[in-house]
């Protein structure tokens, strides 16, 4: 399939920010996902891959090589066997199309992907989750194996134990490209769990600022007992803002674009907050979001 060439890639990030992809391609199929990726390595241009485009802040100066988009890579099946739902998700399927099959199960996977925005792909890459106290809440709760296209053109299964799981981070299948994830989950029906979703989202909408750009949280909750939101509006950072780029004053943990914001706006205002919360509480706050382009 054509690349296309310099390409913006602001209007595909959740924060609506950044710069232009050297070379964009979206594929739809396996075949045009590996012809791209592997056209790319023996190009020797670097490769990055773009899903749904949230916790990704996309620098001014763009991306050099090949964005590989993913996001209209989103096949997706279910079965039933052996007492379990099997869902096979091609890396680019939306968490909201995943949550649909849940749901008509009655099953206790939709409650925390439900909260969740981005892609599949992209919640096996950080391990995604909330904050709240049900099961599951993260993606190694889920995941059955996941499929990796390598970088000599191997499509290799990878198995679970075979992962390196941790908080807001999977380790272990690099180097290569997710392509696709099964999920695997008892069929033991929860009739609650519609009910449950629907207040979920509720509180959602009335806490975290869903109507404007940004990039989903920011930071990881550094103690069990201490959200990043907590200490950002303790230190007295709620509403600061630099350029277009704001602090919520909705929800600490969300840098929203308020209109016309940089991405070197956003990395402003996320390094004023770590330095803050530094000198208060002397914690020292990691961000979720996945850097991407020319950094300085």
């Amino acid at each position: 399939m054509n690349w296309e060439k310099d390409v913006s890639l602001a209007s595909r990030t959740w924060w609506k920010v950044g710069g232009n992809a050297d070379f964009f391609v979206e594929p739809t199929h396996f075949q045009d996902l590996k012809a791209a990726y592997l056209s790319a390595l023996e190009k020797k241009l670097p490769v990055t891959v773009l899903g749904g485009g949230s916790n990704v802040l996309i620098s001014d100066e763009g991306v050099r090589g090949l964005v590989l988009s993913t996001r209209k890579f989103k096949e997706i099946s279910a079965e039933e066997k052996d007492g379990a739902l099997w869902i096979r998700a091609q890396a680019g399927t939306p968490k909201a199309d995943v949550v649909k099959i849940y749901l008509q199960r009655k099953l206790d996977p939709a409650l925390f992907l439900c909260g969740l925005p981005g892609d599949v792909g992209g919640g096996v890459f950080m391990n995604a989750g909330v904050s709240e106290a049900v099961t599951p809440r993260e993606f190694c709760e889920i995941v059955h194996s996941i499929e990796v296209l390598k970088p000599d053109g191997a499509l290799k299964t990878y198995a679970h134990d075979d992962l390196i799981w941790s908080y807001r981070k999977t380790k272990g299948w690099q180097e290569g490209v997710i392509t696709a994830v099964i999920l695997k989950w008892p069929l033991k029906e929860n009739p609650q769990v519609m009910n449950l979703v629907r207040e979920a989202t509720k509180r959602r909408l009335s806490k975290q600022p869903l109507n404007m750009p940004s990039g989903g949280s920011t930071f990881k909750n550094p103690l069990p007992d201490k959200s990043a939101g907590f200490l950002i509006e303790q230190a007295g950072l709620k509403g600061f803002q630099i350029g277009g780029a704001r602090v919520s004053e909705k929800h600490a943990n969300f840098i929203v674009n308020v209109g016309g914001a940089k991405a070197a706006d956003v990395d402003q205002v996320i390094r004023h907050v770590r330095k803050t919360v530094f000198e208060k509480f002397s914690i020292e706050l990691e961000t979720e979001v996945r850097y991407l382009g020319q950094w300085t």
